[in-house]
């Protein structure tokens, strides 16, 4: 058996206040739902991304929980990659630009393809590519 996609990615973030604006107000992703201090969630089409707090999460949930899900967590910056379109990634960094986003690099792929690097406020890793720097079509 093989996956057929990746339902969810996650990074964790210390200041979610912080994040929260970042990724609904400067990426202008789809705000799904939140809880003070520990997550907040975005849809992105068909997928998610999970914002987490790493020293909350961390910690084992009470055994009555309603949800137990397991403890986990991430220590240093992380890296998402999110696609777009060649015509989308100047529009993209103009638009990081002046929302005061610095990119951190501009790579034209050997195989074809460009993307730009830049950061989150939690210093994650982020990136704007187009799919075919993996020999994925449109």
């Amino acid at each position: 058996m093989t996956p057929s996609a990746v339902l969810e990615t996650i990074l964790y973030v210390r200041d979610l206040d912080a994040a929260e604006v970042f990724y609904r107000d400067v990426l202008g992703l789809e705000w799904v739902s939140k809880v003070a201090g520990r997550h907040v969630f975005f849809r992105i089409g068909q997928q998610m991304l999970l914002l987490f707090n790493p020293v909350v999460t961390a910690v084992p949930p009470p055994p009555d929980t309603r949800l137990p899900v397991p403890p986990h967590g991430a220590v240093g910056e992380g890296h998402v990659c999110f696609r777009a379109t060649a015509d989308e990634i100047p529009q993209w960094r103009s638009h990081l630009i002046a929302n005061g986003v610095a990119i951190e690099a501009e790579v034209e792929w050997p195989k074809g393809g460009r993307s730009i690097y830049f950061r989150d406020p939690a210093g994650n890793c982020l990136e704007f590519a187009e799919a075919r720097i993996w020999g994925i079509e449109a």
